[in-house]
């Protein structure tokens, strides 16, 4: 097939990241049968560089070797170069990952591996520079010293290679043998304790810097508080969500979070922000508001949503994968600031003095002679009397070089941010964000969807990739979600199709799920949903969905599935139970008796909308709503069985809800 002059066999594709690479002088491939095909038919090894567009590393790597003409000579002689994009191929990544943290003990991104021509990794590595430097060898001594050894030495490596590809196999597709026991409240109260040991009292979070946004841990303390009344949790959660909301991964100006902080203070980020951060921790912060009651966080969930909404928001709908970390070759230049810079938009005055004081910008600057906003504990009450402005600074700042966008829609990041809408709706009513969950799951199903289906990348008009378990885990939620803020049957009824769908194809025979459907391209290795990591599991989050459906439904297929869920990675969970938050959160669908609320009531009943939003306003680690059609406002309340009578009376129904008794099972 033809290609455009100056360019590699990347032209065509869609993938931001892989089409930032279309022009390099290293002759790349996207993953397929046409690279692996002459691989084997020249009998060379593969060069496998995996990345995404907001990866700042990515972006140094590929100006300093990928654009390199002596380096892509040797790349283009000595082997086939393949480039992945993670975000599409996070079945590929995984894999390859595991591969190289078993060889050199760490990972990241960019994600550099040589494979023998059937695919088995023999040697890798994250970041190489493109000379010998920090320590690390430079990339064109390990092309040509990798070429040499395949040269000579090629049926050693191979076999080395076949060794490596057993190891990932076992560890990415071994079951654990199930003992009969569920994971439950055992393993949340562990998890606690286990977070509580790696509290950082002064800064908040779990552990040191780096320090990522712990939204599962945060989640996990939120139940445990409201399961046992215990004050700790809250106070971990609560002081954690503070610090990450008044620090510098928190974008003060314009809403969302950056992808992680570089220090333990939340000050510095990596300017990254990416579209399942900000679906993650919205939710924890709409949950912490409900328990608290805190201005702050409700200002977050909303200035987050109005980020999303004004930066990541295809017209048709759906929700872009992130914004870059650099702009104008610079990382973070787009949302730095000089006290110049503030009076210039201010006037030179009190008001912009005040502003500058109160967010810690100053003339020595705290990154790269420049200032990150941020607030502490004696400026935060400053903070609501700020935003006219913020507002400024905003339009201001608008009109800077901005980051590049990845605007490829991922069905799985969109069933989170659905979820995310959805939630912050239920709690704040506004039309809003029912409207924005609403345009996104209509453009999923709409448009990512085949013979029932679901395909897991959409860019430019273009669907493609048969979808992970985490797609159909992460959007049967978020539909589930939708219905219970808009109670329209047909987000309930796609739910179930998708949870069919789920467990005709990705069910492992132990009771756990594999990342892959049975009819998916054929790797080295195909791995098991387990532990979350950046993302919730897939497996934890499609087994709270299957008890949710069978309480929606009554059907008992889903609420086994899920309980087949939790006895299969019970033993893994009891080593690490705080590596499965999103299972845990499942398992209190069951362990804590979920609550069943049904409203009763027309639609336009005033009062039966009064009941809806009582129930919406206590926090719930597990629970249902519905809406049933009658002629009188009423609330009905389950619980493992047993009903309360119906109430009239919002109040009452608030109380019943808040009752500790209640809530602790």
């Amino acid at each position: 097939m033809s290609r455009p002059r100056g360019t590699n066999h990347l032209a065509g594709q869609t993938s931001p990241y892989l089409l930032q690479h279309v022009h390099n002088p290293v002759d790349w491939y996207p993953w397929g049968e046409e690279a692996l095909r002459r691989a084997r038919s020249e009998g060379k090894p593969i060069f496998l560089s995996i990345g995404y567009a907001a990866c700042h590393w990515c972006h140094v790597m590929e100006r300093e070797s990928f654009e390199n003409d002596g380096i892509a000579k040797l790349l283009n002689e000595g082997f086939v170069s393949i480039k992945v994009d993670r975000e599409e191929r996070p079945d590929l990544d995984e894999i390859y990952m595991t591969s190289v943290q078993m060889m050199t003990g760490q990972g990241g991104w960019p994600l550099n591996v040589f494979l023998t021509p059937t695919g088995e990794p023999f040697y890798g590595g994250t970041y190489f520079p493109p000379d010998d430097r920090y320590g690390r060898p430079g990339f064109g001594r390990i092309l040509a010293s990798v070429r040499h050894a395949w040269e000579t030495r090629r049926g050693e490596i191979e076999g080395a290679a076949r060794s490596m590809t057993e190891r990932v196999t076992e560890a990415a597709s071994s079951a654990v043998a199930a003992d009969g026991a569920t994971a439950g409240l055992a393993e949340s109260a562990i998890a606690g304790a286990d977070l509580a040991a790696r509290f950082d009292p002064v800064w908040g979070g779990f552990g040191a810097a780096p320090k990522f946004p712990p939204h599962g841990a945060i989640a996990l303390l939120l139940r445990e508080h409201a399961r046992t009344g215990e004050p700790t949790p809250l106070r971990m959660a609560t002081f954690t969500l503070d610090k990450m909301a008044m620090g510098g991964m928190y974008d003060q100006v314009g809403g969302g979070f950056a992808r992680y902080s570089v220090d333990e203070r939340w000050l510095v980020p990596h300017f990254e922000k990416m579209l399942y951060d900000q679906a993650l921790l919205v939710p924890v912060y709409v949950d912490a508001w409900l328990e608290t009651g805190s201005e702050l966080y409700r200002g977050v969930v909303l200035e987050t949503l109005g980020f999303v909404r004004r930066e990541l928001t295809d017209p048709g709908g759906g929700f872009w994968s992130s914004l870059d970390a650099d702009s104008g070759g610079h990382e973070g230049s787009f949302y730095v600031w000089t006290p110049d810079e503030v009076d210039a938009v201010l006037g030179s005055g009190d008001g912009a003095a005040a502003f500058a004081s109160a967010y810690g910008i100053t003339l020595e600057g705290n990154f790269e002679g420049k200032s990150i906003a941020n607030l502490t504990d004696a400026t935060l009450p400053y903070r609501a009397g700020l935003a006219p402005m913020r507002e400024k600074l905003l339009a201001a700042r608008a009109t800077r070089v901005r980051p590049a966008t990845d605007d490829k829609v991922l069905a799985a990041w969109n069933g989170l941010m659905i979820t995310a809408f959805a939630r912050a709706h239920q709690a704040y009513g506004r039309t809003e964000d029912l409207g924005a969950a609403r345009a996104s799951a209509d453009f999923v199903l709409g448009s990512m969807r085949r013979d029932g289906r679901l395909l897991a990348a959409w860019r430019a008009g273009h669907a493609r990739l048969p979808a992970y378990l985490d797609d159909y885990a992460f959007v049967a939620r978020g539909l589930l979600d939708l219905y219970e803020a808009s109670f329209d049957r047909r987000d309930l009824d796609a739910a179930v199709e998708l949870a069919r769908v789920a467990i005709a194809r990705f069910s492992a025979p132990d009771g756990g799920w594999y990342f892959t459907s049975d009819d998916h391209e054929a790797l080295i290795a195909r791995t098991l949903s387990r532990w979350d990591g950046a993302l919730p599991a897939g497996s934890g989050v499609l087994a709270e969905t299957l008890y949710r459906l069978a309480l929606h439904t009554g059907e008992a297929t889903f609420s086994a599935a899920a309980e087949r869920t939790l006895s299969a990675l019970a033993p893994l969970v009891r080593r690490s139970p705080s590596a499965f938050a999103s299972l845990l959160a499942a398992s209190g669908y069951d362990a804590l008796r979920a609550h069943e609320i049904t409203i009763v009531g027309a639609r336009d009943d005033p009062g039966a909308h009064a009941l809806l939003e009582a129930a919406r306003s206590v926090y719930l680690p597990a629970r249902a709503i519905a809406w049933e059609k009658g002629d009188k406002a009423a609330a009905r309340v389950c619980r493992g069985g047993a009903c309360d009578a119906p109430t009239a009376s919002p109040e009452g129904l608030r109380r019943v809800l808040a009752s500790p008794v209640r809530r602790a099972g």
